[in-house]
């Protein structure tokens, strides 16, 4: 793509490694380039985890998306956001992960889960943009994503992630397919997130903001949350008007200032980020009357290193 300002960051991420500078392309990308993309993504992609029976009865066992849903989002969106912002190996991103890593070794988490829901983080945006970008993802920016939550996974000690591009996102794609049924479990943690999305609309659109979001979730998705399908008319209404967003935004000047850590949907942290440290974001201990076979026996820590304290 040439010339105009607009295309200022594509140049500096053509000029990238996508290996070597994986976070700074992911930076830019997630944070200049498409935030209201990569947020919307990343909604679908956990939405889309929680077709699995295991990861949603888990879930549905601890109670938090039913007391706290808001909560449970805010967390996710911005403990991951701090580690985009600033780096998985930065003061504030290694704090992000010890945070991360405390709630996860909670539980009884198998490794196959963990590395599935790490897939949704790479392919659901790059599939998000692919249909709705205002400008298609370099090649640069798709491998640096990979990359980036390769090593974002290895803090997590999320263990055999594939270590090329295509057979992860095989494995996500094979995963799907053997996992995805529909479960009690799916279709209550499906209905809290749903009601959450629709929440941070006013009362008369709340309805419409839910049937938006179920006009954007493929077949095999609704099906596993035993959810009905959105009315063809606003599929066509909701894919149309992504599009006409994109090509308005491709009009626009390029982004000056990262949107990853400014959240507009958080509820739980008011001001974030100022006056917060990633170790105040997290879930408090798991309750008391948790099935105790959902509870981890303890792990070593992930290979990253001292974290500071």
């Amino acid at each position: 793509m040439a010339g105009g300002g607009r295309y200022r960051w594509l140049r500096r991420i053509e000029a990238l490694d996508p290996v070597r500078d994986h976070h700074e392309i992911y930076r830019i990308s997630a944070g200049y380039e498409f935030p209201f993309d990569y947020q919307r993504a990343l909604e679908l992609a956990l939405l889309r985890t929680y077709c699995v029976p295991s990861i949603s009865a888990l879930l549905d066992a601890t109670g938090e998306f039913r007391l706290r849903t808001q909560q449970r989002y805010d967390d996710t969106a911005l403990l991951m956001a701090e580690i985009a912002e600033h780096g998985y190996d930065s003061p504030r991103g290694r704090q992000a992960l010890r945070v991360v890593n405390r709630a996860h070794r909670r539980y009884a988490i198998s490794n196959d889960d963990m590395r599935y829901v790490l897939s949704t983080f790479v392919y659901e945006p790059v599939d998000w943009l692919d249909r709705f970008g205002w400008r298609r993802l370099h090649e640069h920016e798709r491998l640096a994503a990979f990359h980036y939550y390769r090593a974002v996974g290895a803090r997590m000690d999320v263990r055999d992630v594939p270590d090329d591009y295509d057979a992860f996102r095989d494995f996500k794609r094979e995963y799907e397919r053997a996992s995805f049924r529909f479960a009690p479990t799916n279709q209550r943690i499906g209905a809290y997130t749903l009601d959450l999305f629709g929440s941070w609309y006013p009362g008369p659109l709340r309805r419409a903001a839910r049937l938006g979001v179920l006009a954007l979730l493929p077949a095999e998705v609704r099906a596993a949350f035993g959810f009905p399908a959105a009315p063809r008319w606003l599929s066509a209404v909701v894919e149309g008007g992504l599009r006409t967003r994109a090509a308005v935004v491709r009009l626009m000047p390029p982004r000056t200032t990262s949107r990853l850590t400014h959240a507009p949907q958080n509820r739980t942290y008011p001001g974030y980020p100022r006056g917060y440290q990633p170790a105040d974001l997290g879930s408090p201990p798991p309750p008391p009357d948790l099935d105790p076979t959902w509870l981890a026996r303890p792990v070593p820590p992930p290979a990253a290193g001292p974290e500071p304290d």
